[in-house]
């Protein structure tokens, strides 16, 4: 592995994990690493054109969080909240051990409380602004993910949400690689979170043909990179990572996980929701992040990729692999098991590359019976492929043309 010795790297000492695989590390690293999909029928959305979602199992917000939380907080502000709470107690701190005014929240979201507005919307036409909920601005709005979560654990230092569409659980990362370095921090949770499964939002995600059309086989829908995907499921879910400057890692003796190397980010300038065809934002951002690094194309073992299951993300990032990195890296899309989980999926899909560094092992992209033939890159499928990742890469897209990438190595 080169050198790398204008770097600057942040330990990942703690990882909450509240996803469609599971609640808690170990129990995502296991469906993870299984390669079967959590993808289902789901009736809430019935009538959309897909009526299939992937959900988080076995979540019950009065039971995690209590009474006041259950019915004034969103669902996107409680995942948030349970997944930091876990990621705080996996890095080993508890509430009222650290320097709450050192510590920040960095969370990435896009559609806030989508479900709080329709329900209240309809509650405005039903009866009157009277029957509308006094809490709706603060169920609603996207910035209550960091907040609730800030107030939540005593996080008193910089608190913000990153809105860069599907990138934004990268960009939060980043952003909060950025306070670190900057010294304005010395302990940031960092991730994404998203909660938006309402008929309104699928309705509008199947109008613009995102979505996989398989409801008859729910769980052979999301296929990244296969010939036959035709759109990808829709998921929420929550993600977090405690962030540390390494030397502060190392006099706590706290176990790391992985480091975060590198960011970067671009943008396409190109279109709306289509990726450029080109891929230039996101070989940009990848390039760029590499560069941040202090290391090379050829220095990477593993990707996890955005993948999506769409016609043409995956192709175009697939041939943008190719283009930078060769065919040597082992390349995932966790999103065949878990569903495409919109802004928190960078953020979940950075835990799962820190797993991957810290096991050896690749998780395989499920579903993908055959490789897009214009494709030459190695997807792994099947089962999981035990390997020696020393580097790794975790890339996402989003709409508006947002593109982030980044870099993660072992301890």
């Amino acid at each position: 592995m080169a050198e790398r010795p204008d770097g600057f790297g942040v330990a990942v000492t703690g990882l909450g994990l509240v996803t469609p695989a599971g609640i808690g590390v170990a129990a995502n690293w296991e469906r993870i690493r299984s390669g079967l999909s959590c993808a289902r029928a789901d009736d809430t959305l019935r009538g959309t054109p897909t009526a299939l979602s992937c959900r988080v199992p076995g979540f019950e917000p009065e039971a995690a969080l209590g009474g006041f939380a259950s019915w004034q907080l969103e669902r996107f502000a409680q995942l948030a909240i349970v997944a930091a709470r876990a990621a705080a107690e996996d890095a080993g701190w508890q509430r009222g051990g650290w320097d709450g005014a050192r510590v920040g929240v960095v969370l990435g979201n896009s559609l806030g409380g989508a479900g709080a507005l329709e329900r209240q919307h309809t509650a405005l036409t039903g009866g009157g602004p009277r029957k509308v909920s006094p809490f709706l601005i603060p169920m609603y709005m996207v910035n209550m993910a960091a907040g609730y979560v800030a107030l939540d654990l005593d996080a008193r230092g910089p608190s913000l949400v990153t809105a860069t569409a599907c990138a934004s659980g990268t960009t939060a990362v980043g952003v909060a690689r950025d306070l670190l370095r900057a010294g304005a921090c010395d302990i940031v949770l960092a991730g994404g979170t998203e909660s938006a499964l309402t008929p309104l939002v699928v309705a509008g995600l199947g109008r613009m043909g995102a979505l996989s059309r398989r409801a008859d086989a729910p769980a052979e829908a999301s296929r990244p990179f296969d010939a036959d995907r035709d759109g990808f499921v829709v998921a929420e879910g929550a993600g977090v990572l405690v962030l540390e400057r390494i030397e502060d890692a190392r006099a706590r003796a706290a176990r790391t996980r992985a480091v975060v190397r590198g960011y970067g980010a671009a943008t396409d300038a190109y279109h709306a929701t289509a990726p450029d065809p080109r891929g230039r934002g996101i070989e940009q951002a990848l390039r760029a992040a590499l560069a941040d690094a202090g290391l090379g194309p050829t220095d990477v073992d593993h990707v996890n990729a955005h993948g999506t299951s769409t016609p043409l993300n995956d192709v175009t990032e697939g041939r943008m692999l190719h283009r930078v990195l060769g065919d040597r890296p082992l390349v995932t899309s966790t999103k065949g098991v878990t569903g495409h989980t919109l802004a928190a999926a960078g953020a979940i899909e950075a835990g799962y590359t820190a797993l991957a560094i810290e096991h050896g092992s690749v998780p395989p992209t499920a579903n993908l019976g055959r490789l897009d033939p214009e494709l030459d890159i190695d997807v792994v499928s099947g089962a999981p492929r035990p390997a020696r990742i020393d580097v790794a890469v975790s890339t996402s897209l989003g709409f508006g043309g947002h593109n982030a990438a980044l870099v993660l190595t072992a301890a």
